[in-house]
């Protein structure tokens, strides 16, 4: 009998949804829009007949298929409540409560679970990733936003709340940047893929830099992606919008491993599939912050989950850490 997991990643445009096995591989996977009606129940309905249609079309592949659960990552995803609660990018208000409307759906089911994507992330480093065996590590993932995922002694991190974990959000720099939380000076306003595009603006504006290959860049237009493309031609504005983030989100990590010390942080997303454009800097700017006890430690590792299928694969491995209680 092959066990295998569901995984579903809400997002505020696409709902991603895939049948995962043991090893976290991605077997079948679709996707649907996340409506901007509002409606729950019906969302929850078309969900579920995604989620039916996956099922079956992969036990005609394979027959002897046993389903043990649906793992789910949103954003704003309250693990202990099984609740989405104010999440501001998709159209549900309020604590909505997803895994119960689930578990009405598929009761026959022995694990449906929810947290948001960034802990879903850490949890599948964790099961399917370069995190196996390790007891103590962060995730963070460098996206739109700075989300993280902290285990320690081998459990994720929830806090008396439910959300725990929000290094994205710890302040950088006092009176900085508007962060998109509407605080001043977050990591995330710095070390996101916008906050990359807002370093590459200022510095285009410091020097003057009509000779750029970014200068032509509207600020609609210009992503992380074309910042790398540009430092890997030369670019000098490309080249330090680099060093800058990596002297930022280095300084944040070396607040990460004072409060945990972990045996490795993992990063993943967009920025990071720049090498070690992102990741020089970083670990030169950890360790200059790491307290003398810390130095020569802390790893900083690129996530092992293959990005196209990283949210689905770490939202189905929720399914395992419930079936170990």
């Amino acid at each position: 009998m092959k066990k295998v997991a569901i995984g579903v990643d809400i997002g505020g445009t696409n709902t991603a949804i895939g049948v995962v096995d043991a090893e976290g591989h991605v077997m079948v996977k679709d996707n649907i829009s996340t409506p901007s009606h509002g409606d729950i129940n019906k969302y929850i309905s078309d969900m579920s007949s995604a989620i039916r249609q996956l099922i079956d079309s992969v036990k005609l592949l394979n027959p002897d298929i046993e389903i043990l659960g649906i793992g789910i990552g949103a954003p704003n995803g309250n693990y202990y409540n099984g609740t989405v609660e104010y999440a501001p990018n998709l159209s549900f208000k309020g604590v909505i409560p997803f895994v119960s409307l689930l578990k009405k759906e598929f009761p026959e089911l022995a694990a449906i679970a929810l947290t948001n994507d960034a802990n879903a992330a850490a949890i599948g480093e964790m099961i399917y990733g370069g995190a196996k065996g390790m007891k103590n590590f962060v995730m963070y993932t460098l996206g739109t936003g700075v989300g993280s995922g902290v285990v320690v002694n081998g459990d994720l991190v929830y806090g008396h709340d439910g959300f725990a974990g929000e290094c994205g959000h710890t302040t950088l720099i006092p009176g900085g940047r508007l962060c998109g939380c509407g605080a001043l000076g977050h990591l995330e306003a710095y070390c996101s893929a916008p906050g990359m595009k807002r370093t590459a603006f200022e510095l285009l504006a410091k020097y003057n830099a009509n000779d750029s290959l970014l200068a032509d860049k509207s600020f609609q237009e210009l992503d992380s992606r074309m910042i790398f493309e540009a430092a890997e031609k030369g670019d000098k504005i490309a080249l330090e919008v680099f060093e800058m983030t990596g002297h930022w989100l280095g300084q944040g990590l070396a607040d990460t491993v004072h409060h945990l010390s972990p045996e490795a942080i993992f990063l993943f997303g967009g920025p990071t599939a720049a090498g070690d454009y992102i990741f020089k800097p970083t670990k030169e700017s950890m360790e200059k912050h790491l307290l003398p006890i810390f130095k020569n430690k802390i790893k900083i590792l690129p996530s092992h989950l293959k990005a196209g299928d990283a949210a689905i694969v770490g939202a189905s491995a929720l399914v395992y850490k419930e079936l170990e209680k």
